[in-house]
């Protein structure tokens, strides 16, 4: 099982949805970069659950822990180890599913590619196991605003069929995001979206939605072609992330009904470099980046797990109905927010290493 992700800044996650702890060991972080736990834990926070009646009950405070590659508030050059404890883990909740693969769930690929798994809460498959990325990723987005002031900024840009208008991305903040339950800055849009989520919830169903992401303050020159383009890697992250089903960039499906003549983003002089008008291609041209925002948009389905009572089958196939028990999301958007900024973070931290800015 791979559990890496990086080629100069390696991170990798550890731990299962009910086990003791879950966290990453962080290889490739410069030497005398100032770090605390500090530096970590906002993100982390932003991601726990139990944060309102929107989000899973399971009470986490998902405080991290420093174990290596720190001394005296400077990383060391050496691998760093991250640590948060599970504290309200509940096995016991999924007893009566220990024989029944919930449906769009792991269970049945990681039974029949392995012969075992974690019964409990899904293991190495639950979005537990972002906490990880998250602690990870809060790292290399520090390195990236002090060296190149680079901003990461996630929202919900719809919940449903409920579309949020477009957003000013040069002005928008995480204070403005997090101003509501649902994350989404606008708020005619974000009303109707806790309307429809709390009413899902007490149906006992579920629901999807979509996150926009904008990077900015991208060194030029980010990505390497052939196969590994920017937009390849960054994709690539995108989808490691669960319950994630879609990723464009730039124009995205949008731009296969334009013209050539409508989606082409010329060049033109500003801000003392050479920059373009438009952004239809995202931030990125022939898979490297040209310091425009690199823009994106992923396509979360709805939770898997329903309170509601599902027609399946036992592993042996016998006709089984499932009624989900434990404590779970209605929809899982909004706390994706800090790990789509925190696999952002990941993949340009990898990548700026690559490109030779390692005078740290």
């Amino acid at each position: 099982m791979s559990s890496t992700i990086g080629t100069l800044f390696k991170v990798s996650t550890y731990g299962e949805s009910h086990g003791k702890a879950v966290g990453a060991i962080v290889d490739g972080c410069p030497a005398n970069i100032s770090l605390s736990e500090a530096d970590i834990q906002p993100q982390l926070t932003r991601r726990r659950p139990g944060q309102s009646d929107m989000t899973t009950p399971r009470d986490e405070a998902d405080l991290v822990t420093i174990l290596s590659g720190v001394e005296n508030g400077k990383t060391l050059g050496t691998p760093i180890g991250l640590m948060v404890n599970n504290r309200d883990q509940r096995p016991g909740d999924y007893q009566e599913m220990s024989n029944v693969p919930r449906p769009s769930h792991a269970d049945f690929t990681y039974q029949m590619k392995y012969g075992n798994r974690a019964a409990s809460g899904g293991g190495r498959s639950s979005a537990r196991e972002t906490i990880g990325r998250v602690a990870a990723g809060a790292i290399a987005e520090k390195i990236l605003f002090e060296r190149f002031g680079t901003k990461i900024i996630s929202w919900v840009s719809s919940i449903g069929n409920i579309d949020a208008r477009n957003m000013t991305l040069e002005n928008l903040t995480r204070e403005q995001v997090d101003a509501n339950i649902i994350r989404c800055p606008d708020e005619g849009a974000a009303a109707k979206m806790i309307e429809l989520v709390a009413s899902t919830r007490d149906r006992k169903d579920s629901v999807g939605g979509i996150l926009t992401c904008v990077a900015q303050n991208i060194p030029i020159g980010l990505g390497e072609p052939v196969f590994d383009k920017f937009e390849a890697k960054l994709a690539q992250a995108m989808l490691s992330i669960p319950a994630m089903k879609g990723f464009e960039i730039g124009s995205g499906f949008s731009g296969a009904g334009m013209f050539g003549s409508q989606h082409n983003d010329p060049f033109v002089q500003k801000e003392g470099r050479l920059g373009t008008t438009t952004n239809y291609s995202g931030g990125v041209q022939g898979g490297i980046t040209n310091g425009e925002p690199v823009v994106f948009r992923l396509a979360f389905k709805p939770p898997a797990t329903i309170g509601l009572a599902q027609e399946t089958a036992t592993f042996e196939g016998d006709t089984a109905v499932l009624e989900a028990k434990g404590r779970h999301d209605p929809c899982v958007v909004p706390r994706a927010i800090p790990i789509i900024e925190a696999m952002t973070a990941l993949v340009l931290m990898d990548f700026v290493l690559r490109q030779s800015y390692r005078n740290f």
